[in-house]
């Protein structure tokens, strides 16, 4: 197996780093204080970074200051998010659920969710890809 990385960007130009190989080691406080110390964190009202990536599963970590929304979209892969800090409001079919730091939900693919930030909050994102 190769591994793949991502190059340096000019939003993170330290920012090459391994995003599939056999083994890949993620430390979740580095990639949470790097993302919160980037210009989009202080310029928009979220900031994310993926940290793993191959043709069937995808692991993004996200930050949103309070009030930031993600409106309605669906994937096409069965998703989990695991709220690591923050209050989140999780909208899906026609639902509308709370999530507090630590708690998780899960949704099949192809359903329209939205997010809504009741506070500063983190969260790992996992799309698991069909085919």
């Amino acid at each position: 197996m190769n591994e793949k990385h991502n190059d340096n960007t000019l939003q993170r130009p330290a920012g090459a780093r391994v995003l599939d190989a056999p083994l890949v080691q993620i430390d979740l406080p580095k990639y949470m204080q790097e993302i919160k110390t980037e210009e989009p964190w202080h310029k928009t009202d979220r900031n994310a970074i993926t940290i793993y990536k191959t043709e069937d599963l995808t692991i993004v970590l996200v930050a949103l200051h309070q009030g930031a929304e993600m409106k309605p979209h669906a994937t096409n892969g069965i998703l989990t998010l695991q709220l690591i800090e923050g209050k989140i409001t999780f909208g899906a079919n026609e639902q509308e659920i709370e999530l507090a730091q630590q708690q998780m939900v899960t949704l099949h693919e192809n359903i329209k969710h939205s997010v809504k930030a009741e506070s500063e909050s983190v969260f790992l994102l996992t799309v698991i890809n069909k085919k």
